[in-house]
């Protein structure tokens, strides 16, 4: 579904991703992991659109997207979150989500129809799916933390993707937010087939769903192997803590 071939992208001579690889098939969840500053969140914004890439090809359904905009991007299926939650803060939740199946469908609200008589049942549907369902009608700013990271996967649901990606799904969340989140990942790729490509730091997490592994060192691909390759690989276990054991 998704193959990156030797991608690099610099900032005033810094090279964030250098010469990088990635390969994800259909059905997979598929994790990016590595260091701080290992360029994992560069790879993302070149994939979805929001850098451009220096050079490297990015082709997605055997069509190359590099460089595209992120909004041709996700048309062609595949939907994203942010580390920082990105949201309408003033809006209801049913309301973000509302608007992410609008603008899907190319529709914008009537004046003369009530926004509320809008997209009303697929909306429903989706924060049914991750959970948000008793929580439509309120203030999105209002949710604690894990519930506004939640809330951001189902806009992303909302354009209808054939991948997800994923950007620090868990970051500040509780051990049992984190749980909830891991269980609504599998539950996404069984119920709406997607594919989910995504990066994060809690390995316990990583290594639980993950059918293969990336790991990103100083804007390389390192490694891209099965969880217990990665485990067991030397390099990984140097890049992470110096020669000690790999991330569990």
């Amino acid at each position: 579904m998704l193959r990156i071939e030797a991608l690099t992208k610099s900032f005033d001579g810094f090279m964030a991703v250098n010469n990088a690889r990635l390969t994800v098939d259909q059905g997979e969840v598929v994790a990016v992991i590595g260091p701080n500053g290992a360029g994992k969140t560069t790879l993302f914004h070149l994939i979805t659109g929001q850098l451009a890439p220096d050079s490297g090809s990015i082709r997605f359904q055997e069509k190359e997207i590099a460089a595209k905009a992120p909004h041709k991007i996700c048309r062609m299926g595949i939907a994203r979150s942010y580390q920082v939650v990105n949201l309408f803060s003033r809006l209801s939740v049913f309301e973000n989500v509302q608007v992410a199946v609008l603008a899907r469908r190319g529709k914008t609200f009537n004046l003369l129809r009530p926004s509320r008589t809008i997209a009303v049942d697929e909306t429903n549907q989706i924060l049914e799916s991750v959970g948000l369902g008793g929580k439509a009608d309120r203030v999105c700013g209002m949710l604690s933390h894990g519930e506004q990271k939640v809330l951001e996967i189902a806009i992303a649901l909302g354009s209808r993707p054939e991948m997800l990606i994923l950007d620090e799904p868990t970051a500040g969340m509780s051990p049992e937010e984190t749980a909830q989140t891991l269980a609504l990942m599998k539950r996404l790729v069984a119920e709406f087939e997607l594919t989910i490509l995504f990066c994060e730091h809690d390995m316990a997490m990583v290594f639980s769903i993950a059918d293969r592994i990336m790991v990103m060192q100083q804007g390389q691909t390192l490694v891209e192997d099965t969880p217990e390759a990665v485990r067991s690989n030397l390099l990984v276990q140097e890049a992470y803590l110096g020669g000690g054991a790999a991330p569990c």
